[in-house]
């Protein structure tokens, strides 16, 4: 299972550009890895299929797809595959603050360090969103990837000041009022 440990954790550094880690304390805690089925070998070469709905917890680390691939080579993992319409993923952040994470299907190449979420992907924390059809990031270095699939990439990024009031509007011209001329019935 420490193999699944390395899966869960470069998971959980998948948001680009916002300066904080997965909660550090997770990595100490147990994992729960619970499937409806098991097939394969977690020793030697070959891919061990989890299926009939995989949930895979550790502390704040939730993990939730409809199968998952892990891919042995020489009784390591280097490669994890969640799909499901959707894979979804979510930690607790060092800051307090919450990651979750969704796609079709999230690939995660271990000893390159790279995770692709391809299939309508969307990234969310306190630092905002970004959503498209293809992202890939480099747990290593950082560097994200989104588009160029000739999908959109939409990223929003909340105000800093929340608590500010919001501007205010125009005022609205004041209505004409209506003045009786001689001859009216007003």
């Amino acid at each position: 299972m420490k193999t699944l440990h390395a899966v869960a954790l470069a998971l959980s550094l998948m948001v680009p550009a916002v300066g904080v880690q997965a909660k550090t304390s997770d990595r100490n805690q147990e994992m729960t890895i619970d499937a409806g089925a098991q097939s394969g070998t977690l020793v030697g070469d070959g891919v061990t299929t989890l299926s009939g709905g995989v949930t895979i917890t550790q502390g704040t680390l939730d993990i939730r797809s409809a199968q998952a691939d892990i891919h042995m080579k020489d009784g390591e993992a280097v490669r994890a595959v969640f799909t499901g319409k959707q894979a979804k993923m979510k930690q607790q952040l060092d800051d307090g603050t919450w990651m979750e994470a969704q796609a079709d299907k999230i690939d995660y190449d271990i000893k390159k360090e790279i995770i692709v979420l391809t299939g309508n992907y969307t990234v969310k924390s306190a630092q905002g969103t970004n959503s498209g059809g293809t992202m890939t990031y480099n747990t290593a270095t950082g560097q994200m990837n989104s588009g160029g699939d000739g999908q959109r990439v939409r990223t929003v990024i909340p105000p800093k000041n929340k608590g500010a009031a919001p501007a205010a509007k125009p005022a609205a011209a004041p209505a004409k009022a209506t003045v009786p001329t001689a001859g009216s019935k007003k």
